[in-house]
């Protein structure tokens, strides 16, 4: 298993700061949600070749056609969740962790699947490296974990075609759904509550993802 050294020094919490005053300054209120972006050492995420523009407010490749997201994509969709410590939450795409890093640092107990077995693998063993353990699994995550559900909030992290339905069946009673639903290009952020077994519907702004593979994804 690769053991990367991972420093956390005066300058990148003072550039973790900056990131959170501009995250205040586009509109994300949550201060849990602020304090976990500030607790979460983003450089730690990036290769050498890319650590000057960790704690820039934009996605980078990770490799296999994946992306860590952008800070403020990540910080709207935690807050959007409306987190409480302790709930269960299911999340879609595991990709860096870093979205996972985030929902632990709010106190979430978090599931977490890939699609990608390579970048599964990657994040399995650095993840707990910074002391952040979601529960790992590798799979089709357009068809959730249905053997862990209910989840009190389902997080998706990639673009889907539509809402599938195995997720929303997996919400508990009163649960969260967060997905970007559209194009391969561009998506709708949509947020679906389970209220006594009826789910309601909200749209929010648009954004663009890498797609949802998988059998309830795109193809």
């Amino acid at each position: 298993m690769f053991i990367k050294m991972i420093e956390d020094n005066y300058k990148q919490r003072g550039l973790r700061n900056k990131l959170v005053k501009k995250l205040l300054e586009k509109g994300i209120l949550d201060g849990r949600v602020l304090d976990a972006i500030g607790k979460v050492p983003r450089h730690a995420f990036f290769d050498d070749a890319l650590l000057n523009h960790a704690y820039e407010d934009k996605a980078f490749p990770i490799g296999e056609g994946q992306t860590i997201s952008q800070p403020f994509t990540v910080a709207f969709q935690s807050e959007k969740l409306k987190i409480k410590p302790g709930d269960k939450v299911l999340e879609i795409g595991t990709g860096s962790g870093y979205q996972a890093a985030v929902l632990l640092e709010m106190g979430a107990k978090v599931y977490t699947i890939e699609y990608n077995r390579k970048l599964y693998e990657r994040t399995r063993d650095f993840l707990p490296q910074l002391s952040y353990q979601p529960y790992f699994f590798f799979g089709d995550g357009s068809k959730g974990i249905p053997a862990k559900a209910p989840y009190d909030k389902i997080i998706v992290t990639a673009g889907a075609p539509v809402v599938p339905k195995a997720l929303t069946d997996q919400l508990a009673e009163g649960g969260i759904l967060l997905i970007p639903v559209g194009d391969r290009e561009r998506q709708k952020m949509v947020r679906i509550t389970k209220v006594k077994g009826e789910l309601k519907k909200e749209e929010f702004d648009s954004f663009a993802f890498v797609p949802l593979l998988g059998e309830q994804g795109w193809k």
